[in-house]
């Protein structure tokens, strides 16, 4: 199976205007897809997606996104995503903002696939006290290229440029790796810090698993990211730790990083299944 470059021009979504009651809608493109299925795009893009709206929604100088919890309610298609956006919980210091992706069903009803909640909080001065526990990753120059799994479908995993600390697709156990967006979100826009982040971080169960993807599937039903300080853009870094139980349900945990050090950590439950 051949794997596509990305090249100029190319976005994970294309801007289609908006639908009569004025909610953005976006076409998806194929560097969403993958990597179980070309039926299906991968939750970063979409995470992203969603992520994008919620900085949109009423932003506010001062404030920022301290946590985002992407629930996915089913299947994304590599279809038009049609965008919308609420405030479920007001207020001066802490808002809860949501964010919903619905996809058309196999009747051409739009459905929500994803939804995402945000905690955005007013920000003080806290410099003179700050502390982090965990140690920064080393640079992403440091890493090395891996080839990609044939049976992973081309898309998603090719429009992200990978770096490798430690760990491997082919190796069981945990896996410290970088990756960066080589397209933009939405075409035409130059992304967020926060967005370039969500491009990224639901890979970590990917780079943290103990399974050979060749003969098993981990997809996660969620994703959820505390932030304790604003990333700076650009590449990504994840140290990732997958569990898995008995029963076919795991578990991945990851610290994430930029380039200036740790900014936070990301959680996914996994359905574990032998292909």
């Amino acid at each position: 199976m051949s794997r596509p470059v990305p090249g100029p021009g190319d976005a994970f979504y294309l801007p289609a205007g908006t639908d009569d009651d004025g909610r953005e809608v976006f076409t998806s493109t194929a560097h969403t897809l993958g990597p179980w299925s070309l039926t299906m795009q991968h939750m970063s893009p979409p995470s992203a997606l969603a992520v994008r709206a919620l900085e949109a929604l009423h932003p506010r100088e001062g404030s920022r996104l301290a946590r985002v919890t992407v629930e996915v309610l089913g299947v994304v298609p590599p279809a038009p995503l049609t965008v919308r956006t609420s405030v479920l919980r007001p207020g001066r210091q802490i808002e809860l903002l949501s964010a919903e992706l619905l996809a058309p069903g196999a009747d051409g009803t739009l459905r929500a696939v994803v939804r995402a909640q945000g905690w955005r909080m007013a920000t003080a001065d806290t410099a003179g006290v700050t502390t982090t526990v965990e140690e920064p990753m080393l640079p992403p120059a440091q890493g090395e290229h891996q080839e990609l799994p044939d049976v992973w479908v081309p898309g998603y995993v090719d429009a992200i440029e990978w770096s490798w600390l430690s760990g491997s697709l082919d190796e069981s156990g945990p896996g410290r790796a970088w990756g960066r967006p080589r397209i933009p979100l939405v075409a035409g826009e130059a992304p967020s810090a926060l967005q370039q982040l969500f491009c990224v971080v639901d890979s970590a169960n990917g780079v943290g698993s103990p399974l050979d993807v060749r003969s098993w599937t981990f997809l996660n039903t969620d994703l959820t990211v505390h932030l304790h300080r604003a990333p700076v853009g650009g590449w990504t870094g994840l140290e990732a730790t997958t569990n898995v139980g008995p029963d076919g349900i795991g578990t991945c945990t990851a610290i994430v990083h930029d380039e200036q050090g740790p900014v936070g950590r990301s959680a996914q439950v996994l359905l574990v299944r032998r292909r």
